[in-house]
């Protein structure tokens, strides 16, 4: 597609426009979704009431927590084989995160009346956001793109996938384990079940990290999709329509301070308890057909990487060089040295995730 198509310019985006323009389209969506489901009749708890609060606790912690983040001088480290224009971001602080993701959890733990399910993505969720602040931490103090081995963060994250199936292994119906895709087709997994769950957490904390790496990509990608499983749970499990809400309206109050030009990033803390907060999710509520479609942005993502990744180790040459099938993974990237500006493409992803999530909404119908 040409970039000149939605080009910035012709239609007046900004980054501050653009994250009104969502938070505008989601609090709609929310409130249709609220009266298809009949919420308002029954005052009760309502998508539309958790994300705006939740949007509302954020972006006033986060004037206190993005202060705080600049007097600890934790400024992001920025990749040199990155985009040159990233360059100018150096210093930005990182590990937004820190506020948004427990401003969150705290509020779905309060309305759900700390559901012993809520309890356990929410640990969950802490626990993929700990290891990414270990990995923010020692990238910060060692003043370069090295955090923690990619071995010692696979292993972190499945010990506590390992622990999170553990939990369902014992306290979940046996039905868990069979997979509902479209058309009534069910896929009894048994014991494979478990190390099936684990992957997904593992990679969908993993692709969620890959996707953080432009001014309000993530965290607005992430505030539809939870929006978007949210709706999909919400006739089974109000406990987990809680916490989606809150997760997606934490977003989008991250995105007050996160939008271009960001004032401060998610950082590793923020993406991976991302990903490990809306697989659980997905898992616990069986709604694992509804995560693919819901993280198409995330996968496409992830196989960008994985495609470059595969191309230049089969095209190596005897010097030892490949070629690249992308001119910068992940896909973001490719699109920005192709002539795209971070908020066209932030424009576009933003809109293909509204539909895939209304695409995962009439599938689970």
């Amino acid at each position: 597609m040409d970039a000149k198509f939605f080009s910035s310019e012709s239609f007046g985006f900004t980054g501050i426009r653009l994250s009104l323009m969502l938070a505008v389209g989601l609090g709609l969506a929310a409130l249709v979704l609220d009266d298809l489901a009949g919420r308002f009749v029954q005052f009760g708890i309502s998508l539309s009431l958790l994300v705006w609060l939740s949007a509302a606790v954020t972006a006033l912690v986060g004037y206190w927590a993005v202060s705080w983040l600049q007097q600890l001088k934790a400024g992001q480290v920025i990749r040199e084989d990155g985009p040159r224009a990233h360059l100018q971001k150096a210093g930005t602080p990182t590990m937004g995160g820190v506020f948004f993701v427990p401003a969150a959890v705290a509020i779905a733990l309060v309305f759900s009346k700390f559901h012993p399910n809520v309890i356990a993505v929410s640990l969950l969720t802490l626990a993929y956001g700990a290891i990414g602040w270990v990995d923010d931490w020692q990238i910060l103090r060692r003043h370069s793109n090295q955090g923690i081995s990619p071995r010692t963060k696979l292993v972190l994250q499945a010990g506590f996938a390992a622990l999170f199936c553990l939990w369902l292994f014992w306290s979940q119906p046996v039905n868990i384990t069979t997979i509902s895709l479209p058309f009534s087709i069910a896929i009894p997994l048994g014991i494979l079940f478990w190390p099936f769950a684990a992957f997904v957490l593992m990679a969908e904390s993993n692709a969620v990290n890959l996707t953080d790496g432009l001014d309000g990509l993530a965290g607005g990608t992430a505030a539809i999709a939870f929006l978007g499983l949210g709706a999909l749970v919400a006739p089974t499990s109000t406990e987990l329509m809680i916490f989606c809400a809150c997760i997606s309206g934490s977003c989008l109050g991250f995105l007050a301070y996160n939008r271009n030009p960001a004032k401060v990033f998610m950082g590793d803390t923020g993406s991976m308890a991302l990903g490990g907060a809306i697989a659980g999710t997905a898992i616990l509520s069986a709604n694992i057909w509804g995560l693919f479609v819901l993280s198409g942005i995330f996968f496409v993502e992830t196989l960008s990487v994985i495609a470059q990744v595969g191309y230049y180790k089969a095209t190596k040459g005897p010097d030892g060089a490949g070629k690249r099938l992308f001119k910068m993974a992940p896909l973001h990237h490719h699109l920005e040295l192709s002539g795209w500006s971070e908020i066209q493409v932030v424009a576009i992803f933003y809109s293909v995730g509204g539909m895939l999530a209304l695409l995962a909404f009439i599938i689970g119908k």
